[in-house]
């Protein structure tokens, strides 16, 4: 079926740059874009035509890294670093998770919240539970978001009711892959929490599964200082903390690193040579005290970056606010390194073509890609009425959108809001 899509579109099709069409038209077939047009062509003529108006309709957007059990914490506890906050807050909370009608609850909550914010691709952790993941991404599935979700790995260092044995670990990996197989857009990604929670034996265990069977990975990576030093306790071998994934398998093509907040010219020039995935997630990072990281360096040296909310240690899910929140640190750390700061084009970009490449889409709105956007009434930003060029209104929806509305969300070809 042939559909049009009118309103003012604003795409992202490369870092810092936007095409904005007033008035302008996405063409649907079966959901999926087959062009993008600034007046009707004439072979789309008789299409129908679902118009916004004045709206503005911009790409959906991805979190490339968020906590799924921390959910329920999301807004709280933000008075330690991270290993601290990770025995007090986080671990606890996780534990909470074996219980299966406590995670479908909280999943379901998520899966909706995430939507009516207009994110619809996802990369996420879940707990270590088997059922709750498979619950996780059953929820996932049913709301219409796409994404990639890991049963966490975890043998050492975790909390009270939150560790397995390198035994379970392994089992339960496999036993959460072979239940993953009816997900049509929810895929496996393998996830140890990060180095001090993995011992050798798991880490090289899920290396080997990953090569085998072509698995993802999805990480942490330099977040905090006291993260740096146990790392450094646990793998004197290691000059640098990406070589503790490197030695096992874990570091290559499509991995995902979330943080990088100390990654040095070294560290960085490994993510470019690998393909590795660097998520910056300023909230978080400015949250639990673990410093900002230098996302300028990792874009002029060509490292891949996109956003992530990292909820619980970032407060907010709205990727909206992830982006302002990236764009008011690159501020702050400019201001004592002289990077220059992150734009709002930037900040589009980041959240949206960047994060998508992860699932194959091509930037903007993804020629011959189902179509994932958000329709978004910006007028009560306007009492005045005036006439605002399209990349100032984007920009202050990013900084004022909880006066505006996400009037429709469209996901994986699909109308699932509005």
């Amino acid at each position: 079926m042939k559909e049009l899509i009118r309103g003012n579109l604003i795409e992202a099709p490369a870092l810092g740059r936007l095409r904005c069409l007033e008035g302008g038209y996405l063409a649907l077939e079966d959901g999926v874009v087959r062009g993008v047009y600034d007046r009707l062509p004439d072979e789309w003529a008789e299409v129908p035509v679902t118009d916004y108006g004045d709206r503005l309709i911009l790409q959906a957007f991805t979190d490339a890294h968020l906590h799924a059990p921390q959910y329920p914490m999301l807004g709280t506890g933000m008075d330690l670093p991270l290993l601290d906050w990770l025995n007090t807050y986080a671990f606890p909370v996780e534990a909470r998770f074996s219980d299966p009608e406590y995670a479908r609850r909280v999943y379901r909550a998520l899966a909706r919240e995430l939507l009516d914010l207009g994110t619809t691709r996802v990369i996420m952790f879940s707990s270590l539970h088997t059922d709750g993941t498979l619950i996780l991404m059953e929820e996932l599935e049913a709301a219409g978001l796409s994404g990639y979700v890991g049963k966490v790995n975890m043998d050492r260092n975790g909390g009270v009711n939150l560790q397995e044995t390198t035994e379970e670990s392994q089992a339960e990996t496999l036993r959460w892959l072979a239940g993953c197989g009816r997900f049509k857009n929810i895929k496996p990604i393998l996830t140890p929490r990060f180095t001090p929670s993995c011992t050798d034996e798991l880490m090289a265990w899920l290396g080997e599964l990953a090569g085998e069977r072509g698995l993802f990975v999805h990480s942490h990576l330099s977040e905090n200082t006291g993260e740096l030093a146990l790392v450094k306790q646990l793998h004197p071998d290691c000059p640098q903390y990406w070589e503790t994934y490197a030695k096992f398998g874990l570091w290559k093509d499509h991995t995902v690193m979330a943080h990088c907040v100390y990654s040095d010219e070294r560290e960085r020039r490994a993510m470019k040579e690998a393909n590795v995935l660097a998520v910056h997630c300023p909230d978080s990072n400015i949250n639990i005290s673990s410093g900002i990281a230098p996302v300028r360096q990792m874009l002029e040296e060509g490292v891949w970056v996109a956003l992530g909310s990292d909820i619980a240690g970032g407060a907010q899910l709205s990727m909206l606010d992830v982006m302002t929140n990236a764009i008011r640190s690159s501020k702050a750390r400019g201001l004592v390194t002289g990077d220059a700061p992150l734009t709002a084009p930037e900040a589009y970009y980041l959240a949206t073509s960047a994060g998508q490449e992860y699932f194959g889409a091509a930037p903007g709105f993804g020629l011959n890609e189902p179509l994932h956007a958000v329709v978004i009434d910006d007028s009560p930003l306007n009492p005045g009425g005036d006439s605002i060029p399209l990349p100032q209104r984007l920009e202050r929806v990013l900084y004022r959108h909880g006066r505006a509305s996400i009037d429709a969300v469209y996901a994986a070809g699909r109308k699932v809001r509005g």
